[in-house]
């Protein structure tokens, strides 16, 4: 639908998610609960991770096995150990800007009748890279009509 009358509307909300340690943390609940809060029905919901250490993916939300596989694979991928300069923050700190690196640290989402454009098995998840966790910001903006 378009339309040359309607004036875009913003909302924008900060959520603190409380990271376990390397691990996926799906907060897709989190992310429609703004969504709704904006009154937007049509238009894009940015969700945007304040940090280099962690990152955002858009994954399946059905078969716990494919987010085991992922973490194996990049585990594998970006070994941990003595190959870095920067390891100021401990061994894991290198890997993890790399893994983050390699993924996002922001995921844009189409907002359709006010909801997540999701498809059924897809939900949002923060991907931590680090041992220990942490409080992460995750800025979420949603503009539209």
């Amino acid at each position: 639908m378009t339309s040359s009358t309607a004036t875009t509307r913003h909302h924008q909300q900060v959520l603190t998610l409380r990271s376990r340690g390397k691990s996926l943390q799906r907060f897709t609940a989190e992310v429609e609960q703004v969504v709704r809060a904006s009154g937007i029905e049509t238009g894009l919901c940015t969700v945007f991770l304040r940090h280099t250490s962690a990152s955002l993916i858009i994954q399946e939300n059905a078969d716990p096995d494919v987010l085991v596989d992922l973490e194996n694979f990049l585990a594998k991928l970006v070994p941990e150990g003595n190959h870095y300069i920067h390891s100021t923050e401990g061994p894991d700190d290198m890997p993890a800007h790399i893994r983050s690196v390699l993924t996002h640290t922001s995921e844009t989402i189409p907002v359709v009748q006010g909801r997540l454009g999701l498809g059924t098995w897809q939900g949002i998840y923060l991907w931590e890279h680090r041992a220990r966790g942490s409080a992460r910001e995750v800025i979420v903006h949603v503009t539209g009509y």
